[in-house]
């Protein structure tokens, strides 16, 4: 079940969503450095994440789903959100170059046709990139937060979902190691959990992020092919075709 959308805004607004917004940005500019060209789609509550790339890449957009709600974003200048079913995106296919879900695998309630749609508008070189709460991490038990609301993942369930629809996981990057607090002096050192908790404690971080591809095809292994009985036309009334008895006939 999805969070509001009011709810999910009032907390990127609060000194620990900041910090959230922060953190979890700059592990995703490190898997998208460079976004020349290309169009990107955010999906469920992705636009704190999105702005660095507005101005770099050629297009920015998202789409929210109605189950949640939509906000105005940016709120500066021209809106470049839309609300729309998760299960039907208002995009062509094979239309944009990279995907950001966040706030939205945990949420939904039709993952198939969720990552169906996703696969649908991705072109063929393009990378999805999800961001998930950590089932073994605090924030995945804390219901303070947006990350402790839905499913959480481990890296390796994240895998195994994306390899079962059609994506190949390539990379993973996880975030968020500070506790779930809005003590102001953890959040000043928010940048001395990140480092020491990305050095030794990667398992327990309060994000994880998966950047896939499109798988393109796939191969079935062990599925036998069974042949097809032959389909048996007459050429003429009365005549059996070529190398065909009639029932009950004896061989000549």
């Amino acid at each position: 079940m999805y969070s509001d959308v009011i709810d999910l805004r009032e907390f990127y607004e609060t000194s620990l969503g900041l910090v959230v917004r922060r953190m979890v940005r700059r592990q995703i500019r490190l898997l998208w450095p460079d976004t020349h060209g290309q169009i990107i789609l955010g999906l469920g509550y992705a636009t704190p994440f999105l702005r660095p790339f507005l101005g770099e890449a050629e297009r920015v957009i998202a789409c929210m789903p109605a189950e949640q709600g939509v906000a105005h974003w940016p709120p500066d200048g021209r809106g470049l959100v839309a609300l729309s079913e998760e299960t039907e995106l208002p995009l062509p296919d094979m239309s944009v170059d990279r995907v950001l879900l966040v706030h939205g695998l945990e949420a939904t309630e039709q993952l198939g046709e969720l990552m169906r749609e996703i696969w649908r508008v991705l072109n063929g070189s393009g990378r999805l990139l999800v961001v998930v709460p950590n089932r073994r991490s605090l924030w995945a038990r804390s219901d303070r937060t947006p990350f402790g609301h839905g499913k959480p993942y481990s890296s390796s369930q994240l895998n195994q979902m994306l390899r079962q629809h059609q994506f190949v996981p390539e990379r993973v990057a996880r975030a968020l190691w500070l506790p779930p607090t809005r003590s102001r002096f953890l959040l000043s050192t928010a940048p001395v959990w990140e480092e020491v908790g990305a050095r030794w404690f990667q398992r327990v971080a309060g994000t994880v992020m998966v950047e896939a591809s499109k798988q393109i095809y796939q191969l079935s292994r062990g599925k036998k092919v069974r042949a097809r009985r032959p389909v048996l036309v007459p050429v003429g009334a009365g005549q059996p075709a070529l190398g065909v008895r009639r029932e009950g006939e004896e061989p000549g």
